[in-house]
């Protein structure tokens, strides 16, 4: 084990480049051909949109946006799930020196105001009706707030149509005079780990991030003629980052998909070659498959053939040679299993990519044993997303791989991962001391997490440190091990463990409908039983203990769950347990469940 690395080489980004010069090289390396496909009224059909149309309606915007006076580091927000008309936006603002503040499309009214005011935007452009009243409502709250637009009312019509007073002169003027490490976005933290922060990020930020992603995933995002679908929010950074990559190779094509209603056949007629998703994503493919293999026959030979593909997955990381029973299997379980999960992500797909939050190992291998390698990475907002990545040729399950050529990397005395790079962020908006906080005095990033290097530079996290468990015995306990386990039960969407301060370790437990939907039958009880009912049921109980135990044979008894809450409420955006991202906000779990974990789990006793 090593306490630092610095990966070998350099990614070069010149001082004149900016994220729109991604639009502009690739135009000049490789001419007019489709770089983004947006779905149409119906599922299933697609719009392709050529290279130089992307790049018109980009200008048009950016000549909308200055004759609305937009100048150089004004902010403008985009509150709008992941559609075409973002992308064309994004490089719009990035081109003329604006800074885009996007907003989840998800989040109230109060929470856009908040983000509205602390940036100083002067231009939102909402979605929808829905969206636009959002911001509508706050608006006189917002003093720099002077105009908002609507998508579904032809924004983008609205600024070709002004800017026809702006010359390809003053346009270029300031395309000219923006440089890399200007000011391109203000991204505000999900809140999973204490009030949202406006992380500020430069365009050499992501150019630097984007290029070593040509490097270190040119397998992925550059080889054989790559196609994405992309359906996670373009607020978050991981979506964002992706994006640059497709519209910046040669001939990678990005399709939006503004929800997931018709995921199916989306997949089917786009045909990608790799998607990118939070692990519930896939955890929600391999429950599916599962449920639809039934608990009969087909439901066994599922069972054998995922624990074949996790095995066959651990003999290939070991260096180990099958033998002809296990070749022979293998084959079998890919004719009549793999290849039907393979084909309901599409056709052509060849990469998975998970990031955002910690994946189980035994997810990971299923679907590299399936062959579907799973790239994992690590970064944060700070990072402009992944800081380090698993390589296709060195794909070790259980770690996040190394960081960027010319980035480092180092594990702190008190085990925190500390990090240093071209891609991390210059500080919080407006928030001096929480920025000096942020950084080590010889400038390194704290980033909060718990890891380890190995010999190579490949990263391992271990947990967060602010969500280390102390018992009131003094005994320390990481819980993420301890909830990966308790959720790999089918009816269990998530667990989160509690016990700081107190005399035992404790467990919330939240029920999966779709999963419970299927499974209640199995125990002749019916599909349609409503959650608060099942909570307290002693078979759905009884199931979730099985999984418990598992986990609690992984730890010593002072670190096992000793007693857990099913609840008869879920993890959601609306009561602030969950991030857009899909991350579990710890703190809020904590005070939302506080009667629960200290009645229903401790009996009122400290």
């Amino acid at each position: 084990m090593i306490k630092e690395y610095t990966a070998p080489g350099e990614i070069e980004v010149r001082d004149d480049e900016t994220l729109y010069s991604l639009l502009t090289d690739r135009i000049e390396r490789t001419g007019e051909d489709t770089v983004i496909a947006s779905r149409k009224t119906g599922p299933g059909s697609w719009a392709n949109i050529t290279t130089g149309e992307f790049y018109s309606l980009v200008r048009a915007a950016a000549k909308g946006f200055m004759a609305f006076g937009v100048k150089k580091g004004d902010a403008v927000t985009l509150f709008s799930p992941t559609r075409w008309e973002w992308g064309v936006l994004d490089f719009a603002l990035a081109a003329i020196g604006a800074v885009n503040v996007p907003i989840y499309d998800t989040d109230s009214a109060i929470q856009a105001r908040n983000i509205l005011c602390d940036s100083s935007v002067t231009i939102a452009i909402a979605d929808n009706q829905e969206r636009f009243h959002r911001l509508y409502s706050v608006m006189d709250d917002c003093p720099d707030l002077r105009r908002i637009l609507m998508l579904d009312s032809n924004a983008l019509g609205a600024l070709e149509g002004v800017g026809v007073t702006v010359t390809d002169e003053e346009l270029e003027e300031r395309i000219a005079s923006v440089k890399a490490d200007d000011l391109a976005t203000i991204v505000y933290t999900s809140g999973s780990t204490g009030a949202p922060k406006g992380v500020e990020l430069t365009h050499r930020n992501f150019l630097s991030i984007v290029r070593a992603g040509f490097v270190c995933m040119k397998e992925m995002i550059c080889d054989d003629h790559p196609r994405l679908l992309l359906f996670l929010p373009l607020a978050h950074c991981f979506a964002r980052y992706i994006q640059y990559c497709s519209i910046g190779s040669d001939d990678g094509v990005v399709g939006y998909l503004p929800d997931t209603h018709s995921l199916l056949p989306d997949l089917r007629s786009f045909k990608p070659t790799y998607l990118l998703g939070v692990p519930r994503v896939f955890e929600k493919v391999y429950n599916a498959a599962s449920r639809k293999a039934g608990m009969g026959f087909k439901g066994k030979m599922f069972a054998k053939a995922a624990e074949a593909a996790r095995d066959w997955s651990r003999m290939e990381q070991a260096g180990e040679k099958p033998t002809l029973s296990q070749v022979g299997e293998h084959a079998m379980y890919d004719s009549m299993v793999y290849r039907t999960v393979r084909g309901a992500l599409g056709p052509n797909i060849k990469y998975v990519a998970c990031g955002g939050a910690p994946l189980s190992p035994d997810l990971a291998h299923f679907f590299a044993g399936i062959g579907l390698p799973m790239i994992q990475g690590y970064g944060m907002t700070e990072t402009a997303a992944p800081f380090t990545v698993t390589r296709v040729a060195d794909n070790r399950i259980g770690t996040v791989g190394q960081c960027a050529p010319g980035s480092s990397v180092r594990i702190a005395d008190d085990g925190e991962v500390q990090v240093k790079g071209a891609n991390v962020f210059r500080g919080y908006h407006n928030l001096p001391e929480k920025t000096a906080e942020a950084f080590t005095e010889d400038g390194w990033l704290r980033t909060g997490d718990l890891g380890s290097l190995d010999d190579d530079g490949t990263l391992t996290i271990t947990g967060r440190k602010k969500d280390i468990i102390i018992t009131a015995g003094g005994k320390n306990v990481s819980p993420i091990p301890l909830e990966e386990i308790i959720t790999k039960c089918p009816i269990v969407e998530h667990a989160v463990v509690v016990g700081d301060g107190r005399p035992f370790i404790g467990a919330l437990i939240t029920l999966d409908p779709e999963g419970l939907e299927a499974w209640l039958p199995t125990r002749r009880l019916p599909a349609s039983m409503p959650l608060a009912e099942a909570a307290q049921n002693d078979e759905v109980r009884a199931e979730i203990q099985t999984y418990v135990d598992r986990a609690n044979k992984t730890v010593s008894r002072a670190e096992s769950v000793r007693k857990f809450v099913v609840l008869a409420d879920r993890f959601t955006q609306d009561n602030a347990c969950l991030t857009p991202s899909l991350k579990v906000v710890r703190p809020k779990v904590n005070t939302v469940f506080a009667d629960v974990i200290d009645q229903q789990i401790y009996n009122g006793k400290r």
